[in-house]
């Protein structure tokens, strides 16, 4: 790359900076945490990486029979000032998974985030699995074994040896290439549900996330959109269950008369 995509709106100062980096994934985990901690601190943009050399237009939207300029995805930093004593928090948000150069792009990432003088990178994730969720356990994963050591003290799920597809994965193995601390918080996630968002997994997330940070904000409005979740998936799962034994199960009063004849007419025949 000869040139350098990080484009400064303004160059405000730092406290101990720390930095959240999302993207797209499953349910939208990592989105969802991001927006409500930018809504929640107030958060304002100062940067942003230039979307070119990593997102490719394929359309454009026309108005009112005029066509639009291309729309490139967000890709940008907020800084959210916190209180005396506590680390600012950088926000990276990008709406959309890059289409080339992914791991340019987390390189980029991790430029800015030096420039910045970031002490620790987070991300988060969803973590699949094959059973209805009313309460996500929060699954970690970290660039080196003294990050799990500290984070073990949080309400964590350490799960062993799984995978994180997409740039929220692969932020944290660039900057554990790079010597950068960095910590993945993965909220568990049904299967079945993998395409609508699901607050109860970024719910999940941002409890142990606000601890780990040290931030003082108001979750009751995504707790009710968990508990809605929950009641939904809860009814969800039923009407799959009623329909799984539907399907694999046959009641005896709609069985052919003619089977048990022709069983009986096996038996005498074998003796």
């Amino acid at each position: 790359m000869d040139y350098d995509p990080l484009t400064m709106y303004r160059y405000p100062r730092f406290k101990k900076p720390v930095m959240l980096a999302a993207w797209p994934g499953v349910s939208n985990v990592a989105l969802e945490v991001a927006a409500y901690l930018r809504e929640a601190l107030d958060a304002e943009p100062f940067a942003q990486i230039e979307p070119e050399d990593f997102f490719i237009p394929v359309g454009i939207r026309v108005t009112q029979n005029v066509a639009q300029i291309p729309v490139f995805p967000e890709s940008t930093f907020y800084l959210a000032k916190t209180p005396k004593g506590k680390s600012d928090l950088i926000i990276f948000y990008c709406d959309a998974q890059p289409d080339q150069h992914h791991y340019d792009l987390a390189h980029v990432v991790l430029d800015a985030a030096e420039r910045f003088r970031v002490k620790r990178i987070y991300t988060c994730a969803s973590a699949m699995v094959q059973h209805s969720v009313e309460k996500s356990r929060v699954l970690v994963a970290a660039t080196d074994s003294r990050l799990i050591r500290e984070i073990k003290k949080y309400d964590v799920t350490l799960a062993g040896d799984f995978q994180i597809r997409g740039l929220n994965g692969l932020l944290l193995g660039a900057a554990r290439e790079r010597g950068m601390d960095g910590i993945c918080f993965l909220g568990e996630t049904p299967q079945y549900a993998a395409e609508m968002p699901n607050p109860i997994a970024s719910y999940a997330v941002l409890q142990v996330l606000t601890k780990v940070l040290d931030l003082d904000i108001d979750l009751s409005p995504i707790a009710k959109e968990a508990e809605q979740m929950a009641q939904m998936m809860k009814a969800l799962s039923q009407e799959m269950m009623v329909k799984y034994i539907d399907h694999f199960t046959q009641p005896i009063w709609e069985r052919n008369p003619r089977d048990n004849n022709d069983d009986e007419e096996d038996e005498e025949e074998e003796e």
